[in-house]
């Protein structure tokens, strides 16, 4: 593929979608911008014109990221009518993406936080607590929550899954299947949030 291939402006796509494959399999150690560059057949010279520098280039990915993992959440949630439901859904959705994209998901809270970080991944990195928010918020209207801090209550769940999701891709659930972990998790919270025991 030669950089007249890239004229009509998928370049950038591409560099993305290339430097996603080799973080995801390889790990972001891999990752080398004029490698990068030699993947798409172009020279680092045009990679440069679309991403400065690695900075640049990891603030892209993990807007990617986040991009996807929110669509996947909203997905997950879409099709259940009962906060359960919709707890349960969004909290497989969330462990899912992380045990099949960890170092992706490392890199989208890495570059969140970095001092240049910019503002569509700010906007985007909360996009998973909102939607959490919304969904607890909801359920106690309809009663299907017990009265408190919503955003108390939402923390609550962010945590004990983002928890789950730590745990599985370091490793560190000692042989149980990530699923099993993350249901425990979810019935726990469910109980907590409901005063309704799950099974």
């Amino acid at each position: 593929m030669t950089e007249r291939a890239y004229h009509h402006g998928n370049l950038r796509q591409e560099l993305l979608e290339r430097a996603w494959a080799t973080i995801d399999g390889d790990g972001l150690e891999a990752l080398s911008l004029r490698q990068l560059a030699r993947d798409v057949g172009v020279s680092h010279g045009a990679s440069a014109r679309h991403f400065a520098d690695r900075t640049a280039l990891l603030d892209a990915i993990a807007v990617a990221g986040f991009t996807r993992m929110n669509e996947t959440l909203a997905a997950a949630v879409a099709g259940e009518t009962t906060f359960a439901g919709q707890l349960r859904a969004a909290g497989l959705a969330y462990i899912g993406f992380a045990v099949e994209h960890p170092a992706i998901l490392d890199l989208m809270y890495k570059a969140k936080h970095h001092p240049d970080a910019s503002p569509e991944l700010v906007r985007l990195s909360r996009s998973s607590m909102a939607v959490v928010i919304e969904l607890v918020g909801e359920a106690q209207a309809r009663g299907e929550v017990r009265p408190g801090d919503v955003e108390r209550q939402s923390l609550v769940v962010f945590a004990a899954v983002h928890g789950v999701a730590a745990l599985a891709t370091d490793d560190l659930l000692d042989g149980v299947p990530w699923r099993d972990a993350a249901e425990a998790t979810i019935d726990a919270v469910l109980g907590s949030l409901t005063g309704v025991a799950t099974t």
